[in-house]
């Protein structure tokens, strides 16, 4: 008896966290922009963490922000976001003969805070100089482009919550992708060209901090950076 009372009241206990969380489905509208980038002119506005040496380049060029490493870069925005918001912006991997040239690492960072510092831009572009932060991550085409994560940063913890590593959600060369990314009332999700890859509802949602472009040893080209608020 006791042990089918027990059982009765885990289920309950279930049931509650279930109906608490229910699926992320209300996107909201978009409001206010926040920010706009065509990166027509010179890069500015932002805070590259790489290597800067001969060969390593982010800068903008032909219309477009350029990374082209041969390690670790991120590129911040300098501004923090809050609240809800959604992102959008334009993307390639360039593949034909560069040095640095590698189809892989696809990668992003938002809601990024240090919980231990109030400067954010403190580091050397090396992956691992930021598990202690506390964001959101997706890296498409990691490992040499044969997987696709969500994580979750916090407590020196990189949570994996969801993962591809089919053909059709890795990089293709040369093409543009367009991006979406959204914070919305708990919730956080990616689109890829429309279409939904990633949709997480945090129980600890992140509501504030830095959005991030990041790669390792590629070149990339990052187009018409859109930031909104969300209604």
């Amino acid at each position: 008896m006791k042990t089918q009372l027990l059982a009765a009241v885990l289920a309950c206990a279930a049931g509650a966290t279930q109906a608490a969380a229910p699926a992320c489905t209300d996107w909201g509208r978009r409001g206010a922009l926040i920010h706009h980038d065509d990166f027509s002119g010179p890069l500015k506005g932002y805070v590259a963490e790489y290597a800067a040496k001969p060969g390593n380049t982010v800068e903008t060029r032909d219309g477009r922000l350029l990374m082209d490493v041969d390690s670790g870069a991120t590129v911040w925005l300098d501004k923090p976001l809050s609240g809800d918001i959604l992102i959008t912006y334009t993307r390639r991997v360039v593949v034909d003969g560069g040095k640095n040239d590698r189809l892989s690492d696809f990668n992003h960072f938002w809601m990024a805070r240090d919980p231990q510092q109030a400067s954010l831009f403190t580091r050397s572009g090396k992956f691992e100089d930021y598990d202690d932060l506390e964001l959101y991550y997706v890296g498409i085409g990691g490992n040499t482009n044969s997987t696709t994560r969500l994580r979750r940063y916090g407590n020196g913890e990189r949570v994996l919550l969801a993962e591809y590593k089919d053909k059709a959600h890795l990089l293709a060369p040369n093409r543009d992708y367009a991006i979406e990314i959204a914070v919305y009332k708990g919730c956080t999700r990616m689109r890829v060209d429309g279409q939904e890859w990633f949709n997480y509802r945090d129980p600890r949602p992140l509501t504030g901090g830095y959005f991030g472009l990041r790669t390792t040893w590629s070149r990339q080209t990052v187009d018409d950076l859109t930031i909104y608020q969300l209604q």
